[in-house]
């Protein structure tokens, strides 16, 4: 008789745990597999092969240069910088979702990640689920196409400085052309003017303690800002569509040769 032991489960005895043998030799692989999904994922259904759409999601606080407390939910852009870089050289992969949920954070960081975003050959689709505040919004309007859902807002405010600031002439100076590169890049990515941004920027009365404007899933679309409300399958159809119009000749397959 095979006594083959595939994994153990505990028992409670006397304030003790045991563990207890549980054998896995009749049950099929693919079974086991789903065993362990249910236990890992609480799902009983795993995707299986090799998708060729790289999802990529942007949650929390985008972290630049300082590191944020452990209990702040965070993206730190030395992560996704070198995912971009892997997605763009594979030769599996054909397109990008980038999913967002963030409420802003590092200006630079933000920045770096939307020109990557818009400077990769393959098609990318942005979709804003929840939020895509501050700083998050260059980064939502950096793909080819971009989709908020419904119920979806995103802040638009003025850049903002915390810690010291040196009240000289100079540093407003320096807020002002970091407040133009933000400008420049989302108008330059999108349908919205400059003008039209900067009078979202700079609207008082709209938000607590500040100025600027939270704006809805339709007023986006209607700004110009996104392209679409939808979501996921929405985000999905257009990817599969830019990747099957693609001429196989064109540099936006990607894939460097090694």
């Amino acid at each position: 008789m095979n006594n083959n032991v595939g994994s153990q489960s505990n028992e409670q005895m006397g304030g003790e745990t045991i563990p207890v043998p549980v054998r896995t030799e009749n049950i099929p692989n693919g079974e086991i597999a789903t065993l362990g999904a249910v236990k890992e994922l609480g799902q009983n259904v795993v995707p299986n092969g090799e998708p060729d759409i790289f999802c990529m999601t942007i949650i929390g606080q985008i972290e630049g240069h300082l590191v944020l407390p452990p209990h702040n939910k965070t993206t730190k852009y030395e992560h996704i910088i070198p995912q971009l870089v892997a997605a763009e050289q594979s030769k599996n992969i054909k397109g990008l979702l980038i999913i967002l949920n963030t409420v802003g954070g590092d200006v630079e960081a933000g920045l770096a990640i939307a020109e990557m975003i818009a400077s990769l050959s393959k098609p990318t689709v942005t979709v804003v689920i929840g939020g895509g505040h501050s700083i998050g919004v260059p980064i939502a309007v950096s793909s080819n196409y971009s989709i908020i859902a419904e119920s979806a807002t995103m802040t638009i405010h003025p850049i903002r400085m915390n810690g010291l600031v040196i009240g000289v002439p100079q540093t407003f100076e320096y807020m002002e052309k970091m407040q133009d590169r933000v400008v420049n890049f989302v108008t330059s990515h999108s349908r919205i003017t400059e003008e039209a941004f900067k009078h979202l920027m700079f609207k008082t009365g709209e938000l607590n303690r500040d100025i600027g404007t939270a704006v809805g899933g339709y007023d986006a679309v209607k700004y110009g800002l996104m392209d679409e409300v939808g979501g996921i399958g929405a985000a999905l159809s257009h990817l599969n569509s830019m990747i099957g119009n693609t001429n196989p000749t064109q540099s936006i397959n990607g894939g460097l040769t090694q």
